[in-house]
């Protein structure tokens, strides 16, 4: 549709209903003359005054998500949840307008776990810019809110995990990096943030309901909805202000903490029996370091702050702690200072004209739509190219689109999405191309259905010169509540997919969603080639064929690892460890058990038969059928890795860290002096041109038993390499810090180990020993992070 024109808009904003976002005036409203007003002020001087001026049961009103505000001060409520995990998403501070105007939909880029599989920081930083460049257009005409819960930053640990494709994978270091970048684009790099990005879930997450326990009871680190060593997320100090607020120094800015939704009432009896009362629970909370709490309607009981306070279990001091730290983020997102400049002709720190001048047609411009499609694009992965099948010319060729995705709407957002423009699907990509092709749905599960999908497939395929099936899982497999038990390829897919295979006709598997066991198709002769897609967003059908006809060749590499089918049946879910272990026993107790120098803690939970585990993540799991990291490409590279040392290859440890600057040891660059480089020359060998992910691992026997098989240290996605062209790429390029060839000692500590570094490049770069770059540590071992132990 035509966008409207800024000047148009606010015509339709005076239709919103009440509850919409609103800024407060501090033009002429009442809290004008005060402190909170003063664009000179600083930012925590404004937020005490703001608070100085509510009573105690204004205050009590503010705490939770749905904040009422204070009509008498000119405070407007305030609904402090807002989603956007790859496009403004529809939650309760989001509305979209279903009446055909203005903010009827967002951009929706592809998901978190396409965006790790990208490799590539740059795109991920231009995601978050724009996402929060139409949250803050939504934002200026009511439809949102300034705080937006994403990045998901949890590591996808086990692949029965439901919430996987929120995040952008399993490894630590490549989460850091993507966790970064988002964050960036999200904020800004000015004074005046765009958004508040709100990182979830503190500590971690990976379980919503299997085999009878959920989230809300499981005892462990998991999520703000759960229980840590007995006590609950929320309450925890010991999280909360030890190690974030106190050890990680998360307090520069006030920094606030939300509850996850519902977790205080989940501190009563039903759940953990943390507290026998919501006044209780609330009081908990509030006193531990939690700020505000989300609550989701119609779930009661609510949180009972006035019951809290009424009962002198929370102090007001408590609550103007936590109200100065919710009010000061949003006075850095220029909350009270918005239109100050133009209407007064001055403005502070905190006012942005450029921000309040976005409207509607900076919503899904044209850029936004090809850094959609590139997102989509950038994270596919090939994974099988037999013959070399692709790329293919359709030309004289007839296809058969085939499957449940292949003429899918939603499905291709994935979870936490918002409405987009459009649906730029695989049946949409054919008609663009003017192919000749038949179509056929197919099924997701539907195990206990009638099947009406077979005939039609056969049909559509036995006309066509090539197959294309677009199968997978999507989120009526693997979501929010919703953990996998299998996972395999659904059946009826597989019985599928084998039929259209004995046809003998050149055939293309395109997998939407999380990983399945694709052993079946490895073997199958006929099965030519496998492509990954994720969650492509808004232009996934679009970007498939621009992979498939070689417009854009692929470089993704898989974010996780992906796991035979019979690995469900050697873990548990509810294991929480990452090592693998072997201990016989008939005592199904917990107990301390040694696993080399580092004490493993078996556990007994539902569906733990055993206190054996094969491991997890690449780290630890050595039997994948596609190892993190990998990728083909359509044409063929010749990298290597090389090291320029001043002295020997062995380093005194002390050297590393006598010259670094970094605020804090772990950052520190793997770099005695300016003469030490570590480079990377990469050659494209074939004959087009293909961007090129460069993943350095790390393996050696340092730092305690067992020893992980391999680290990722540093990665780097080059574009662009033309056939013939050598790259070369060093030093700040593909950095590597003292944190990531560190180890974690017994009692978290980040600790630097004397011993023999091997490097590698690729995820085969380790088993060739002539191709490693070997370096050695000397001297004492050097504690980069000492972490602080609970009291």
């Amino acid at each position: 549709m035509k966008p409207l024109t800024r000047s148009s808009i606010p015509l339709f904003a005076c239709l919103l209903a009440a509850h919409a976002f609103q800024f407060p005036d501090c033009i002429d409203g009442p809290l004008a003359k005060t402190k909170a007003c003063d664009p000179t002020a600083p930012a925590p001087e404004r937020a005490a005054s703001l608070v100085e001026q509510l009573t105690i049961d204004e205050k009590l009103v503010n705490l939770v998500d749905r904040s009422k505000g204070a009509s008498r001060v000119g405070l407007p409520p305030y609904d402090w949840w807002s989603e956007g995990l790859h496009g403004v998403a529809g939650s309760p501070g989001v509305h979209f307008n279903t009446t055909g105007y203005p903010f009827s939909y967002a951009t929706s880029f592809a998901n978190a776990i396409n965006l790790g599989a990208t490799f590539d920081d740059e795109l991920v930083y231009e995601v978050g810019t724009a996402i929060s460049t139409e949250a803050r257009a939504f934002a200026n005409f009511g439809f949102g809110g300034l705080d937006y819960w994403t990045p998901n930053i949890n590591p996808y640990k086990d692949p029965r995990w439901g919430r996987g494709a929120e995040t952008p994978g399993e490894d630590p270091l490549r989460i850091k990096g993507y966790v970064k970048a988002l964050v960036a684009g999200l904020e800004g790099n000015g004074t005046v943030r765009r958004v508040i990005a709100t990182c979830k879930h503190y500590a971690a997450y990976d379980l919503e309901r299997w085999r009878g326990l959920t989230r809300y009871e499981f005892d462990a680190i998991v999520s703000l909805q759960d229980l840590i060593n007995g006590t609950p997320a929320c309450a925890n100090t010991y999280l909360m202000n030890d190690i974030l607020r106190d050890h990680w120094n998360w307090t520069e800015h006030n920094n606030y903490i939300t509850s996850d939704c519902n977790a205080i009432q989940d501190f009563l009896p039903d759940n953990h029996n943390f507290s026998q009362t919501p006044a209780e629970a609330a009081a908990a909370a509030y006193k531990a370091g939690t700020d505000t709490v989300c609550e989701v309607s119609g779930w009661p009981p609510y949180t009972d702050v006035v019951g809290a306070y009424n009962q002198s279990l929370l102090p007001e001091s408590v609550i103007d702690t936590a109200l100065r730290r919710l009010y000061e983020g949003l006075i850095r997102v220029g909350y009270l200072d918005h239109g100050r400049s133009a209407a007064t002709g001055g403005g502070g720190p905190f006012s942005s004209p450029a921000y309040d001048a976005l409207d509607w047609k900076d919503v899904n411009t044209p850029s936004a739509q090809e850094l959609a499609l590139r997102s989509a694009t950038e994270g596919i992965v090939l994974l099988k190219n037999s013959n070399n099948l692709l790329p293919l010319s359709f030309t004289g060729k007839k296809v058969a689109l085939i499957g449940h995705w292949a003429n899918a709407t939603g499905t291709m957002r994935g979870p936490y999405s918002g409405i987009p423009p459009f649906y730029h699907n695989p049946v949409y990509a054919a008609q663009q191309l003017n192919l000749s092709f038949s179509y056929a749905n197919g099924p997701v599960m539907n195990g206990s259905d009638p099947d009406t999908w077979t005939a039609p497939a056969l049909a559509a395929a036995e006309k066509a010169d090539v197959v294309l099936y677009f199968g997978g899982t999507d989120t009526t497999v693997a979501a929010e509540d919703l953990d996998r038990e299998s996972i395999a390829w659904p059946e009826t897919q597989l019985a599928l997919m084998a039929k259209l295979a004995g046809l003998g006709k050149p055939m293309v598997v395109i997998q939407l969603g999380d990983q399945v066991d694709d052993s079946s198709l490895l073997s199958n002769g006929n099965v030519s080639s496998i492509l990954w897609v994720g969650y492509p967003g808004q232009s996934g059908g679009t970007a498939v064929f621009d992979v498939l006809t070689g417009k854009k060749a692929p470089a993704g590499r898989l974010p996780v690892t992906q796991y035979p089918e019979g690995y469900v049946e050697e873990v548990p879910l509810t294991e929480m460890g990452l090592r693998g272990f072997n201990h016989s026993s008939t005592n199904t107790s917990s107990s301390d058990l040694k696993g080399g120098d580092l004490t493993i803690q078996t556990r007994s939970t539902p569906g733990n038969k055993t206190l054996s585990s094969p491991g997890r993540t690449y780290k630890w799991f050595s039997r994948p059928v596609f190892p993190f990291g990998y990728g083909l490409h359509y044409t063929t590279f010749n990298v290597s890795l090389s090291v320029s040392l001043p002295f020997s290859n062995s380093i005194p440890i002390p050297s590393l860290l006598t010259n670094c600057t970094a605020a804090h040891l772990d950052l520190c660059p793997f770099s005695p002096s300016a003469n030490f480089t570590l480079s990377l020359s990469i050659t494209n060998t074939g004959f087009k041109t293909s961007d090129y992910v460069a993943l350095i691992f790390l393996s050696g026997e340092f730092g305690p038993k067992p020893y992980p098989l391999k680290t990722l240290v540093s990665y780097k996605r080059v574009k662009d390499i033309k056939p013939g062209e050598t790259v070369s790429i060093s030093g700040e390029d593909i950095p590597v810090s003292l944190g990531a060839v560190a180890r974690v000692d017994g009692n978290g500590n980040t600790v630097l180990y004397p011993g023999i570094y091997r490097f590698g490049v690729d995820v085969d770069g380790l088993l060739d020993e002539e191709k490693q770059v070997v370096v050695g540590l000397r001297g004492e071992a050097a504690v980069l992070d000492e972490f602080p132990q609970p009291k």
